[in-house]
């Protein structure tokens, strides 16, 4: 997990946190007023305006997040990430991440944004930095990989729009992670929410193997 992405994580469940404190009536009715969880989580997102993981951290907090002491350190928490992020999340909405999926990457079906990420790079899919070679010997290439189950890899999909790739490759014993998202699609967040999503996608894959984060032309 990147620094950024640590401190993007904790400025949206602290935000959310401090906006149901402030709406704390509001708030309460939402959630007696659901059948289950996933319908407060639905309510409380559509009320604060804020991500699905803030919703989850609202539903998880404790009565003593409640008193004035704790209200005033997380606000001295939220000034000091806001201090340390240039973009919010209603510059970057991706960044949440709570529309985004991943799914395995198909070589007759995705081979499109593969060429689209290869001609803007210019570099083979492997994670090596050599020179790419025609598409369909790279795509080859990446199926026997995944095939002996040392690669996976994954298409960023945000309501049916391809909008970037996650590569993980086993090299020893680690898997270098890269992420690219197409250019037309890029400062708005996805970068972080596809490596967001991928590191519980990739240790599923590789359990126990450390993950190591190399991903040039994330874009966001």
């Amino acid at each position: 997990m990147t620094d950024v992405d640590r401190a993007a994580t904790r400025r949206d469940i602290t935000d959310a946190l401090l906006t149901a404190l402030e709406r704390r009536h509001e708030v309460l009715d939402a959630i007696v007023d659901a059948e289950d969880r996933t319908e407060a989580i639905a309510a409380i997102t559509a009320l604060l305006g804020k991500s699905e993981l803030g919703a989850e951290a609202i539903l998880q907090m404790s009565l003593g997040q409640l008193t004035k002491s704790e209200r005033l350190k997380a606000k001295a928490e939220l000034d000091d990430l806001n201090s340390q992020l240039t973009f919010t999340l209603a510059q970057r909405p991706a960044s949440s991440g709570d529309r985004l999926s991943l799914r395995q990457f198909s070589a007759e079906g995705d081979a499109d944004i593969f060429e689209a990420r290869t001609t803007e790079q210019g570099l083979s899919g492997d994670g090596t930095g050599a020179p790419a070679g025609p598409i369909a010997d790279e795509l080859a290439q990446a199926a026997t990989r995944v095939d002996n189950e040392d690669a996976v890899w994954l298409v960023a999909v945000e309501d049916g729009v391809k909008v970037g790739l996650v590569f993980g490759e086993l090299r020893e014993n680690e898997v270098d992670v890269r992420i690219w998202i197409r250019p037309d699609q890029r400062k708005r967040g996805y970068g972080l929410a596809a490596l967001r999503k991928s590191r519980t996608e990739l240790a599923a894959y590789f359990p126990g193997v450390h993950l190591v984060v190399r991903a040039p032309g994330a874009g966001g």
